[in-house]
């Protein structure tokens, strides 16, 4: 993360808490944009919701003891505050007002934390895994029974696939469920096995000790061989109470929902992490690095051959730009070669060198890092190229 200039510590603010640079920052909000765009395409209402709450507020309270976490606390006048260490509390305070009914059931409320903290233990803490601020998408989804959550948690599992496989994130996926509820669905979690096509970690537990009957955790394991939650969904049969959240059935009587709490990356921070570890993998097996070409800061870069080729490579610049395209422009007075080595350190997808054939044809020399090839391409082509990839 230091060495791509993505990400560095910050001495003077408290650990787990870092410094975005501009190639850091624009990944981090490329993927939340992402995910946003696909969590309301799902039909998700966007929220925004307060980072901090009163430790004394009684359904809170209640859910603290349910789900201890570590946290910062801010004191404001007489009272102690904590930060949030998720959406959940917000949404469900949120909820608590609607006047809601069956038929606008299932109902979906996301938000995208920036930030949700956890005060974590300072031994506890390694770079983007495991940090004290975290970005965290956390979608809520309100459903009138076991048959409605079941379908919305298997719908949710497959987001959380589709996420992870279209960033070739590896991963491993433990499902932990409370024994009877087990009992009563064993062919639906075979399902879910049969779905990934290899074996799941299950997990099952006698007493609900939680206030989830069944949740799963798709894990990325890292080059040390740890294994890092990534998306996660859980069945919630306990918060609607502890919130006070009803809905009005069609006999016109209250009733209670059940809850799905859902993130489907988990911490944008540590998608970021996965993504770097990957790349790590990368380098051991010999291949070249590189980010998914949609998230390279840098998607080509202009190389010329000497300051002949500097206006049309301007031009070439401004028309890359025009398609849409993430290009830049290296005019500094090195040579070529030192140019291409610095591009290559930078895991840039596409380099084109632009020399006096390439200016006379139109057809810029594109060196492709994901194989190693050179080819004879125009802007537009390259253009095309890298909107295909994308």
């Amino acid at each position: 993360m230091k060495e791509q200039a993505l990400v560095d510590y910050e001495p003077a603010s408290d650990s787990g808490h870092f410094s975005w640079r501009p190639k850091g920052a624009l990944i981090k909000k490329l993927l939340e944009k992402a995910i946003t765009e696909i969590v309301v395409d799902y039909g998700a209402m966007q929220v925004e919701t307060p980072i901090m709450y009163d430790f004394e507020h009684p359904a809170l309270k209640k859910y603290l003891n349910r789900f201890p976490a570590r946290q910062y606390v801010v004191k404001s006048d007489s009272k102690e505050f904590f930060l949030r260490f998720a959406a959940c509390f917000g949404q469900f305070l949120m909820a608590h007002s609607l006047t809601i009914s069956y038929k606008q059931l299932p109902l979906k409320i996301y938000e995208l934390t920036h930030y949700s903290f956890r005060r974590e233990q300072s031994g506890e803490l390694a770079g983007l895994k495991r940090l004290r601020a975290f970005s965290m998408p956390d979608m809520h989804t309100l459903c009138r029974d076991f048959d409605s959550a079941k379908k919305e948690f298997e719908s949710q599992f497959h987001k959380c696939k589709e996420w992870n496989e279209d960033l070739e994130i590896p991963i491993e996926t433990a499902f932990r469920v409370q024994e009877d509820f087990f009992n009563e669905n064993k062919a639906w979690y075979a399902s879910f096995a049969k779905t990934l096509g290899k074996p799941l970690l299950l997990e099952l537990f006698k007493e609900r000790y939680a206030y989830f009957i069944t949740k799963f955790e798709m894990n990325f394991v890292d080059n040390a061989k740890k294994a890092s939650g990534l998306s996660t969904v859980q069945i919630d049969v306990e918060n609607s109470e502890t919130f006070d959240l009803s809905f009005t059935d069609e006999d016109g009587k209250k009733k209670r929902p059940l809850i799905l709490h859902a993130s489907i990356p988990g911490a944008i921070e540590r998608v970021i992490y996965a993504l770097l570890e990957i790349a790590a993998m990368k380098i051991k097996e010999g291949m070249p690095p590189m980010f998914p070409i949609w998230l390279s800061p840098t998607q080509i870069r202009i190389v010329p051959l000497s300051e002949k080729q500097n206006d049309y490579c301007g031009s070439l610049l401004k028309e890359l730009k025009q398609n849409g395209i993430r290009a830049d422009y290296d005019d500094r007075n090195e040579t070529m070669q030192k140019k291409v080595r610095d591009a290559e350190k930078e895991w840039i997808p596409f380099i084109a060198v632009v020399g006096e054939r390439e200016e006379a044809s139109g057809k810029l020399s594109i060196r492709i890092r994901k194989n190693a090839k050179n080819e004879s391409l125009s802007a537009n082509e390259i253009s095309l190229l890298i909107k295909n990839e994308c």
